[in-house]
């Protein structure tokens, strides 16, 4: 039987709001899902909305105390955590297959790690190696996630990957030179597999978040938490990390 084609949804979620909502999708109760930079921001709150909702959760990160933090928070039987540096693909591959070892499949991979360099508005000022450095880890990063999850969820005829884009893939001079360009990239990608996975039953999908206050915003833009949740608070329907984590259950 011919599946039905699964084109790609990415949410841009801005000071207006969402400029498409997703439906609302079955229960993730006996799911099992990978999130990468799983022990802070948006990646730690999609963690214990996971698991309030009934799923298994992999939480992996480099920040070891905070990822066992995180991990205690949700429980030691619904989730594990597991070290996992996003440039290094051996590590991500270790991630994906620690997953199916521990809970037998993997159901939802979610990419969200990533970085920013320092905010240099003028081109002319900004260095090759923070710019490769920003996309090694944040589209790099969204390659070696689509395609260890697929490893596994193609024989499975099912899953579903996302990953975390940016509204600076769509509005200019939202964030540095690095950052957009990479935001870039990561729509793309999601595109392009969603295209040759779909086939498969795998739906992919990305999120563009505006300012939501996270460690990684907070600290490109040098103001605390609490100022930028404030000025969220004023401007956006999606205010914080835990209203973006209910869009994406």
């Amino acid at each position: 039987m011919r599946r039905k084609e699964l084109l790609p949804l990415v949410i841009h979620l801005n000071h207006q709001g969402v400029e498409r909502q997703p439906k609302s999708g079955e229960s993730e109760e006996g799911k099992v899902a990978l999130i990468t930079g799983g022990a802070s921001g948006i990646g730690a709150c999609t963690a214990r909305v996971f698991a309030h909702h009934g799923a298994k959760v992999v939480v992996a990160d480099i920040q070891k105390q905070l990822g066992h933090s995180v991990c205690e928070s949700i429980g030691p039987s619904n989730s594990i955590f597991v070290h996992c540096d996003v440039t290094n693909e051996y590590q991500i591959q270790h991630a994906v297959d620690n997953a199916v070892a521990t809970y037998g499949k993997l159901d939802i991979m979610f990419n969200n790690a990533a970085i920013s360099d320092e905010l240099k508005p003028r081109i002319i000022d900004n260095e090759k190696s923070d710019f490769e450095r920003v996309l090694s880890v944040n589209a790099t990063r969204v390659f070696l996630g689509i395609k260890h999850a697929a490893r596994i969820m193609v024989p499975a005829q099912s899953g579903c990957i996302i990953s975390t884009a940016s509204i600076a893939s769509t509005i200019g001079k939202t964030s540095t030179h690095a950052y957009t360009a990479s935001k870039h990239a990561v729509v793309g990608l999601t595109k392009n597999a969603a295209v040759e996975l779909g086939q498969f039953g795998i739906r992919i999908n990305c999120i563009s978040p505006y300012g939501v206050a996270t460690p990684l915003t907070t600290t490109v833009l040098g103001i605390k938490h609490e100022e930028l949740e404030k000025m969220m608070y004023s401007i956006a329907n999606l205010k914080d990390t835990k209203e973006l984590a209910l869009i994406l259950n």
